[in-house]
């Protein structure tokens, strides 16, 4: 009889890649029964042998998705009666913490360092921020401590998990590549980013870096609010802004196609502090053949650096980003070169292959 594994989140969609793509694609692939609890529209569907179930609640605020949520997350928990439980959002720790006392296995996988993250988040008044980290590393810490194993996505946060839990492992968010796929290049004098368009990826800082390059472009996509968006409308470069908004990832692909630059220049408290990636966009780049321009991280340096793939600058330094992208695009071979070294590098190190194992060992051992 199949081992039956469910995972739940309350704020990933029911395509997550983390979540659906590589965890529970990979889970099921190895011959478990898996269940996907997510918010959202009502349905009850199979998609690559992983049974995906909604709540029917598409919360629209964080008080409905932390609370008015949870009832319908629990009972559709308990329906699935699953042998092993793994939650992705910190706020699911409550349920963890009755499936454990319902005589259940259960994973807590962190996708950041939650304590930290606190201390960037806007909407917490700055002079609380302190005790609600304070407070929630305290919760986390009691329920893990009882938890079964634990899972995180770099050495630092593994490492602050594991004094609580020991049976804590890294599974780095590293793409899904298939090497056999060909890599289209047809480069414009443009720059590119896709994703979460934010403040924490510096846009203002890198349209500022392109008033006085001649020429060159900025391919933008991805869900920004408001705000933002007329902040970025505001500054002169703004004509030279192509603004996709949200688009499908074939499109996305298009775009890294057409550009000679993957912009990764990211900044947060939680990833200066605790090594932190900041992001998955590096590999996206790597895997596309576009030499990356990222902050200098200590973790980024070693991979970007370390495999000659692109160029890390001070994610605050307007003049330092600009002359990264001069380099990048005074220097063509070179250029070609470091998108040649950053695709050779996905397919030997850094892809969901090399964590798909540890995973699916991961799950053994707690079996």
């Amino acid at each position: 009889m199949k081992t039956k594994v469910c995972h739940i989140t309350s704020a990933h969609s029911k395509d997550d890649p983390r979540i659906f793509h590589k965890q529970c694609v990979s889970l099921a692939k190895a011959g478990y029964s898996v269940t996907l609890i997510v918010n959202g529209e009502p349905l009850n569907e199979i998609v690559k042998e992983v049974h995906i179930i909604s709540t029917g609640i598409k919360p629209q605020n964080r008080k409905e998705r932390f609370f008015d949520s949870k009832k319908k997350l629990w009972q559709k928990a308990m329906e699935v009666d699953a042998d092993i439980y793994q939650l992705h959002d910190p706020d699911l720790l409550p349920i963890g913490n009755k499936l454990k006392r319902a005589g259940k296995k259960i994973i807590f996988d962190s996708h950041e360092d939650v304590p930290q993250q606190i201390m960037d988040k806007g909407w917490i008044p700055k002079y609380l921020r302190n005790i609600v980290s304070k407070t929630y590393e305290a919760y986390e810490k009691h329920s893990i401590s009882e938890y079964d194993g634990a899972i995180s996505v770099t050495p630092k946060i593994v490492d602050r998990l594991k004094k609580t839990n020991s049976n804590t492992v890294v599974i780095t968010n590293y793409p899904i590549i298939d090497e056999k796929q060909a890599v289209e290049r047809n480069p414009e004098k443009a720059i590119c980013f896709a994703g979460g368009v934010t403040n924490q990826y510096h846009h203002v800082e890198i349209i500022k870096a392109m008033e006085s390059i001649d020429g060159i472009k900025y391919f933008l996509a991805g869900r920004v609010s408001d705000d933002y968006l007329e902040e970025l409308k505001s500054l002169p470069a703004w004509d030279r802004v192509d603004f996709k908004g949200l688009i499908p990832f074939d499109e996305v692909k298009e775009i890294y196609s057409r550009s000679m630059i993957g912009m990764a220049v990211h900044y947060s408290n939680q990833a200066k502090v605790e090594g932190s990636l900041g992001g998955i966009k590096l590999f996206e780049f790597m895997e596309a053949k576009l030499p990356v321009i990222c902050t200098n991280y200590k973790i980024n340096k070693e991979i970007i650096e370390g495999n000659n793939c692109g160029i890390c600058v001070d994610p605050k330094d307007i003049k330092a980003i600009e002359n990264a992208i001069r380099y990048i695009i005074d220097y063509p071979e070179e250029a070609k070169v470091m998108g040649e070294n950053g695709r050779k590098a996905v397919i030997e190190k850094y892809n969901w292959e090399t964590q798909e194992k540890v995973l699916l060992e991961f799950y053994r051992d707690i079996i």
